[in-house]
């Protein structure tokens, strides 16, 4: 049987330098395309297109499951709110874009996997809320936002028992990078949370079906280290993969 095909929606960067200067050039870090080729699937890098919910819908048709990966902060106006001042830069078109792709894979039954921002996206789109900043959420809160290179882990993350998570990890705690300033607030009502660290920040979530995982952290990045925590982040690539090529038979 053929390989499954996993779609990575792309972001956009402008060059700023040499003959195309000002361009922008469609992007995903290669490490996005490593995890899936290291388990197993065939990547395929989705460009953001400005053609509306049948373009993106045309795109998602062509690939077998979808990672949702990060980027831009989603636009609080998706959750009711206004902009904070400590809120980052947001990119509308993205989002709709973004949900476009969720939308269309869940109405045809393919697995999701939301790294970082992907993962507020599918909690925005189910109808969850976001912390603007970090700061902005009562009580103490860990650094999300690490300086420490991508590939280690700074913070642990409590799985919980009986969650599709725990059984994909094999494990009830993970130690894992950090890269986001906003944090999940509410969790969508069709949502389960299935981690979250020790300052009670929500760091992942999936659905009852199993066929979308979020999580907060940036697995991609750490798949390749050799610490035996990070390799088990191949678990997450792993099972998006054999899940899609479940739904291909």
């Amino acid at each position: 049987m053929a390989k499954a095909v996993i779609g990575i929606s792309a972001s956009e960067v402008t060059i700023q330098s040499g003959p195309f200067m000002g361009e922008p050039r469609t992007y995903v870090n290669a490490a996005y395309v490593d995890s899936v080729l290291k388990n197993g699937g065939i990547p395929l890098v989705i460009p953001f297109t400005a053609g509306g919910e049948e373009m993106a819908f045309q795109q998602l048709d062509l690939v077998d499951g979808l990672i949702l990966s990060g980027g831009h902060d989603v636009d609080p106006h998706l959750y009711g709110e206004e902009i904070d001042q400590k809120s980052g830069e947001t990119w509308p078109d993205r989002d709709a874009f973004d949900m476009a792709l969720l939308k269309r894979a869940e109405e045809t039954g393919k697995p999701v996997l939301g790294i970082c921002r992907g993962a507020q996206i599918i909690n925005v789109a189910h109808g969850g809320s976001m912390w603007q900043d970090l700061s902005l959420r009562p009580g103490h809160t860990l650094k999300h936002m690490q300086a420490t290179r991508p590939d280690v882990g700074t913070h642990v993350v409590k799985i919980k028992s009986g969650t599709t998570l725990e059984k994909i990890m094999g494990e009830s705690s993970l130690m894992t990078n950090s890269f986001h300033h906003q944090l999940i607030k509410e969790v969508a009502p069709d949502l389960t949370e299935s981690a979250s660290a020790s300052d009670g920040v929500t760091e992942a979530l999936e659905s009852t079906d199993g066929k979308v995982i979020a999580v907060q952290w940036h697995p991609e990045e750490m798949h390749a280290n050799p610490a035996p925590e990070a390799a088990i982040m191949n678990r997450l690539f792993k099972y998006l993969i054999d899940k899609a090529e479940e739904e291909k038979k």
